[in-house]
């Protein structure tokens, strides 16, 4: 490291995962400079995935629900500025410099790390008894109301609003799930891979509505549209995330359609010293041919290590540093309804779907080909395929689609040779 560097300090704004792992990971990979990690919330650092599981269902109800989430990392011993309770609420590339409700924060480099923040329900903000699941404060709000075991309506029939239902039903609440597109999952899976995916909610002994969209909400109601409503205790709403980038607004930083930071291979904006990891950035992915924008824990989890190395790499003296190129094999997992889901890639519309196994059955995986190459899959129960498909949608690998479809042979051995 330049000795140059070893003066500049690393702003990182946001303290969910991927912002933590980036700091933590620039220690790890010799940054000897300042670092200044902001995060907006009053808690220290934690994992979200818990959130709609363990701390839902945690039974020690009088015991705050941060311990089984908190990250075990000692930010002082990495001399790492952590900074609480602090929102970033403008960008100044022209002064270095980032606003925040409590002052300007200088930088020398900055990483963006803001996440993704949930969907509202038009006319729902501010209704008594309306819930999101985003935060530790949002699942604390949440513990009381299933204790509860009252009825409860969740609008979407998302990952959220799965994992949130099947919480719900073990705490022995009723439940009713209204999602307006045809099957459950809309937009992440084929309407006929979800299809089977509709029995779970019965099975469980929630009801599920599909093609019926909300149309309001009203203390201790549902409002439909065609006239109808629902009694309700409490509603869920989760209809999806969209990146927390409002308050990059007029910085210059290019934002897509959809809201993320427009970030090259390496993970830089079009800002010179500024980076973009995790929930708020999109990035161009070789492997696909088109620009992704993950909103999982796995791409939190490993974007910042290449984040990081390509910050150190920049304006290295010497050259020695190698910057890095960010095109993952994305990978998420869901626990709903007794079940382990598990995906592993990307599909579009137009690749060719394979089954292996039947939908009805207890276990059973989809895999999608590309021009004969294993792209995605998708396991329900049966973690060997997730394991081993993931290997060969890393590699690139072709597959023989007869053997693939063999529910009964070992997924890799469908991959052909070479």
């Amino acid at each position: 490291m330049s000795e140059s560097q070893k003066r500049q300090r690393v702003v990182v704004a946001g303290a969910g995962m991927a912002g933590v792992q980036t700091a933590v990971q620039l220690r790890e990979q010799g940054w000897q400079g300042g670092i200044r990690l902001l995060g907006a919330e009053p808690h220290h650092p934690y994992d979200r995935p818990p959130l709609s599981k363990a701390v839902l269902l945690d039974r020690a109800a009088e015991e705050p629900p941060s311990g089984p989430t908190a990250f075990d990392i000692d930010f002082t011993a990495l001399d790492i500025d952590l900074e609480l309770g602090r929102t970033v609420t403008a960008l100044r590339p022209g002064e270095s410099a980032v606003e925040t409700d409590a002052g300007s924060v200088h930088y020398d480099r900055l990483v963006l790390a803001t996440g993704a923040e949930p969907l509202q329900l038009p006319g729902a903000a501010g209704v008594p008894g309306v819930h999101q699941l985003r935060t530790l404060d949002d699942a604390a709000a949440l513990r009381p109301v299933l204790a509860a075991r009252g009825r409860i309506v969740v609008v979407g029939a998302g990952w959220i609003g799965a994992e949130f239902a099947t919480a719900a039903r073990e705490r022995g609440c009723t439940v009713t799930v209204v999602e307006a597109a045809d099957e459950p999952l809309p937009g992440a899976l084929p309407a006929e891979v979800a299809a089977p995916m509709r029995a779970w909610y019965e099975e469980s002994g929630a009801e599920l509505r599909t093609g019926v969209r909300v149309v309001g909400v009203e203390p201790g109601r549902v409002l439909l549209d065609g006239g109808a409503e629902l009694p309700a205790d409490a509603v869920l709403v989760g209809i999806g995330a969209r990146p927390a980038t409002d308050w990059l607004a007029g910085s210059g930083v290019a934002l897509g359609s959809d809201g993320s930071v427009l970030v090259d291979d390496r993970l830089r904006t079009d800002v010179p010293g500024v980076y973009a990891v995790g929930d708020c950035a999109s990035f161009p992915s070789r492997r696909y041919g088109e620009r992704l924008l993950v909103h999982h824990w796995d791409n939190a989890l490993r974007a910042p290590q290449i984040v990081a190395a390509n910050l150190i790499a920049e304006g290295h003296p010497d050259g020695a540093a190698e910057d890095l190129v960010h095109d993952p094999v994305p990978y998420f997992w869901s626990e709903q309804f007794g079940r382990f889901v598990q995906y592993a890639g990307h599909h579009a519309p137009g690749d060719d779907l394979v089954w292996r196994g039947d939908g009805e059955d207890a276990a059973w995986s989809v895999c999608w080909l590309r021009e004969g190459v294993l792209v995605a899959l998708l396991a329900v129960g049966r973690p060997r395929d997730l394991a081993q498909g993931r290997k060969l949608v890393q590699r690139g690998a072709r597959v023989d689609r007869a053997l693939l479809a063999d529910a009964g042979l070992p997924l890799k051995r469908a991959a052909l040779e070479g």
